[in-house]
């Protein structure tokens, strides 16, 4: 082909080699060849029947078209000032465009410098797509890391999917490729189209910063604004960190949105406007302070139940669009409920619409499998030490948290970041620079996202779902811990449930798994999780759990359920166990609301109501919940009747409490227990009550502590326990 095509005489062709580039969607820097250069305007129209270019000042000029390339059109105009194109369809139809390579770049220089050193906290207000003016037009400005990329193009429905019409401008070496398209608008569908480094096509891939996607299984990404347009929760912002601290009475909720409740007789999820009043409701009528969202991060599939997430900053549209999530955040901001997010930087999928190899190389992911590949879960791990990976994240967990008012992190699967050998055998994995398995850049990533996000948006929380003995999860990062607000008691939690499932015969021979947790107990700032994990895959729901007939199951549960509430930490609790759901969680069907009207699954539900009242209202049993002054055991050692009986205890002037529980089905009728100070103690809650279907075996509402030493305390009371219960008792009157 020669180097050099002359068409027309007012036609100065670029050579045929850029020209072949362009038709093939191959040329790395397109700006430099199309729109305005000199005395030239060139442009690629495919199927056009004719093209000219329109001066805002002028009279419209014919553009020829290239004898070879025969979608590629020039004219001789010097496109000095603004220009459109007029386009004539092969049937006639015209219409005029802006030309998107006439406009000037939108990235400035210190994006293109904070993104090259990795440390761009706003990463989102430059790359992704937005709806911008610029230089007088409307449009969509389009931005996407790719540094190993030979060129990339964004394609849509609005240029056919076509590669060769919209390539983008690289900039420089920060490695990202951007585009200005006037006159597209919101809801405009897209993808990138990528060429590797190798010069192969890549599968079309989801913006990694898109906020708006499809609805799966369909994998586009969608042109959307973030956030809500106007917010109403200035109170509870300024007055969440309150809410948030270790001082205050936590209770969360976690839900699965998908399988909350489902309505209609096609039994479809419900939206995210219709979860602000049905689900709010009920939390708010339950006395939860806060939900915890399983991942709402946009994913394409749903038995994952949101834990292998692609578009990490789009809210599932199974729901509703970005403005309608967080209208449902702003509600529950309105009745005093914060929203928590479940965050998942700990791996990735494999879909090749995603994240994974997606300039051609492993990008966001090791190359080495060792490294960048999770055995149990066939998904990609991130590499945290790569500064603009590690810049990704941080700046997702920002955004979630400023974009749409989300209170806090709960942040998944920890330990497997923190441990390089996570779930491997030997050979398996690659020890770091000091021969070790420690996870160096994890962990330093980690620190950086909890700094941040505590330097940055005032009043937040997060939390750690970390299962090992890993130091200072939730210590101050100057002190050396990874700064997490709180960390969840994976040890507790086993122990508890353990010793729970089994029947009362064999308890005694296992009674320090119920104490065992107070040894550690100030270790961290704990978290006691009952959560959808331990209602799946096998595990039966937590009714299911418990030994015996079926009043000693719900008795059990009951009494349980009371230790949760009355033991030092933060409180978590999957939906449908607040009711004694009696099958194990299913992602696809809605819970067993029905099973509310049964007295005992009632009985249950209105226990979990009253035990977050007594918890929200009784500093003793909140206020120190991460402080060792906030306890005391009183019996702890009285294995063979299945007894404990602690003391727990608030700020000064806070009335004590007294909590006693017997896991045995047999009453024990004047069990003798020390009381901090003598006086009347009302009995404040008995999980045998009537009401939550027990036998109403108790203390009559009261007992009288006498001066009688016991238990290391001045003064005691023979008490009544329950068969399989608890009671809490709190000082009514001193003694006079």
């Amino acid at each position: 082909m020669a180097a050099t095509t002359e068409v027309h005489p007012q036609v100065d062709w670029p050579d045929d080699g850029a020209l072949a580039a362009l038709a093939s969607a191959r040329h790395g820097d397109p700006f430099s060849i199309l729109g305005p250069h000199g005395g030239r305007v060139l442009a690629l129209i495919p199927d056009a029947a004719r093209v000219w270019v329109v001066p805002a000042d002028g009279e419209p000029e014919e553009m020829q078209r290239h004898p070879v390339f025969g979608d590629i059109f020039a004219a001789g105009t010097g496109g000095a000032g603004p220009y459109r194109l007029r386009i004539e369809s092969g049937d006639g139809a015209l219409r005029e465009i802006e030309d998107p390579y006439r406009f000037v770049p939108v990235l400035g220089q210190i994006d293109e410098f904070l993104i090259g050193e990795g440390n761009h906290r706003n990463l989102w207000r430059a790359l992704g797509a937005h709806l911008i003016a610029h230089e007088g037009a409307g449009g969509v400005h389009f931005a996407v890391w790719a540094p190993n990329a030979q060129s990339v193009s964004v394609v849509g429905d609005f240029n056919r999917w076509d590669g060769r019409v919209h390539a983008m401008r690289r900039r420089g070496a920060t490695g990202v490729w951007e585009i200005f398209l006037p006159g597209l608008a919101e809801g405009a569908l897209y993808k990138y189209e990528i060429r590797g480094p190798d010069g192969a096509l890549l599968p079309l891939k989801a913006d990694p910063l898109g906020f708006g996607s499809e609805h799966p299984p369909q994998t586009g990404s969608v042109v959307r604004r973030p956030g809500a347009a106007q917010w109403d929760d200035a109170d509870w912002m300024a007055a969440r960190a309150a809410r948030n601290s270790v001082d205050a009475p936590i209770s969360i909720y976690e839900v699965h949105l998908g399988s909350w409740r489902r309505t209609g007789e096609d039994q479809r999820p419900l939206s995210y406007l219709e979860l602000a009043d049905a689900l709010l409701d009920y939390v708010e009528w339950m006395g939860f302070t806060h939900i915890e969202l399983l991942p709402i991060s946009e994913h394409p599939f749903d038995g994952s139940w949101g834990y292998q997430p692609i578009g990490l900053f789009a809210p599932t549209i199974r729901h509703g669009t970005p403005q309608e999530f967080a209208a449902f955040v702003d509600a529950a901001h309105r009745r005093g409920i914060g929203v928590l997010f479940d965050w998942v930087p700990g791996h990735f999928p494999t879909d090749e619409h995603g994240l994974g190899r997606f300039d051609g190389t492993p990008l966001y992911e090791h190359a080495d499998p060792k490294e960048g590949f999770h055995l149990d879960w066939n998904t990609l791990i991130y590499n945290y030490g790569r500064a603009e990976v590690s810049n990704y994240l941080v700046a997702n967990a920002l955004y979630w948290l400023e974009e749409y008012h989300l209170d806090g992190l709960r942040v998944d699967a920890v330990a497997s970041m923190l441990y390089r050998d996570y779930s491997r055998g030997e050979g398996q994995w690659v020890p770091n620079v000091h021969g070790g398995r420690e996870n160096y850049e994890a962990i330093a990533f980690l620190r950086k996202v909890n700094s941040l996000a505590y330097g940055e948006v005032p009043g937040i929380m997060t939390a750690a779902e970390e299962s090992t003995a890993f130091p200072g999860v939730s210590a101050p990062v100057d002190r050396g811990g990874l700064g997490f607000g709180f960390k969840w008691n994976m040890g507790w939690m086993n122990d508890t449930l353990g010793y729970i499932q089994k029947d009362p015969i064999y308890r005694r021979h296992h009674h320090n798994q119920m104490t065992f947790g107070m040894a550690y107990a100030w270790s961290e700032n704990f978290i006691l999780p009952i959560s959808h994990d331990e209602v799946v895959h096998g595990k039966g729901s937590m009714l299911g759990k418990m030994p015996g007939s079926a009043w000693e199951k719900f008795a059990n549960l009951r009494a349980y359920y009371s230790f949760m509430w009355t033991h030092p930490g933060k409180k978590l609790l999957f939906m449908g166990q607040e009711f004694a759901q009696g099958r194990e969680w299913n992602h696809a069907a809605s819970l067993d609301w029905h099973q509310c009207d049964d007295p005992h699954h009632r009985g249950v539900q209105l226990l979990v109501r009253d035990l977050n009242r007594l918890y929200r209202e009784t500093p003793a049993l909140h206020l120190n919940d991460c402080r060792p002054e906030g306890f005391e055991w009183l019996e702890a050692d009285d294995a063979e009747n299945s007894v404990f009986a602690f003391i727990r205890r608030g700020g000064a002037g806070d009335p004590a409490v007294v909590v006693a529980l017997n896991l045995t089905p047999v009453e024990r009728r004047g069990y003798r227990i020390g009381f901090p100070a003598g006086g009347t103690w009302a009995e404040v809650f008995n999980s045998d009550a009537g009401l939550y279907g027990g036998g109403d075996r108790g203390n009559g509402g009261a007992i009288t502590a006498e001066p009688v030493g016991w238990h290391r305390q001045a003064h005691s009371a023979a008490v009544d326990l329950p068969p399989l219960g608890a009671v809490v008792f709190r000082q009514a009157r001193p003694a006079t």
